[in-house]
């Protein structure tokens, strides 16, 4: 106990601060590297190449016909006309160009589905987008359409 009160009494040397920067500035360069990994796809990228090298050499885009609806007649508008192109891998574009047919019979049943005001409103074309990409694939079947491209959406 005698021990206890001597020490006490002596004043405790102070530790210094390079300890806690080097540790900062060894979080900070651990963290920019973990970031650059995992953003230029050397880890969490599941062994695959980045899209940048990739996409030129595997992919091909299959035009649709265009797509012409009559809308109703409280829309006030009359018409309707999409054309759109698919992105599919290059080995299955001659299979998903022959489903053409099935393809326009999917989009044409479920624009025709669609509200119309949902077809004006412009947010609206990115959740349209979306659930005919989905559509396509069900029918052409799973990993051959990567995208469904809309390269024109009027509405007369």
């Amino acid at each position: 106990m005698a021990d206890a009160l001597a020490d006490a009494g002596e004043p405790q040397p102070k530790r210094g601060k390079l300890p806690l920067l080097l540790g900062g500035v060894l979080a900070l360069l651990l963290g920019a590297g973990g970031f650059y990994a995992t953003w230029s796809g050397l880890i969490l990228s599941g062994g695959a190449v980045p899209a940048e090298r990739t996409v030129a050499s595997t992919v091909a885009f299959v035009p649709l016909p265009p797509v012409m609806l009559t809308l109703p007649q409280e829309a006030g508008a009359r018409f309707l006309r999409m054309t759109a192109q698919l992105e599919v891998e290059r080995n299955h574009a001659e299979e998903v160009a022959a489903l053409t047919p099935r393809l326009l019979d999917v989009l044409n049943g479920y624009l025709r589905a669609v509200d119309t005001r949902d077809l004006e409103s412009p947010p609206a074309l990115v959740r349209l987008r979306a659930q005919m990409l989905r559509r396509v694939q069900l029918v052409s079947g799973p990993g051959r359409v990567r995208d469904l491209l809309i390269t024109e959406f009027v509405i007369n």
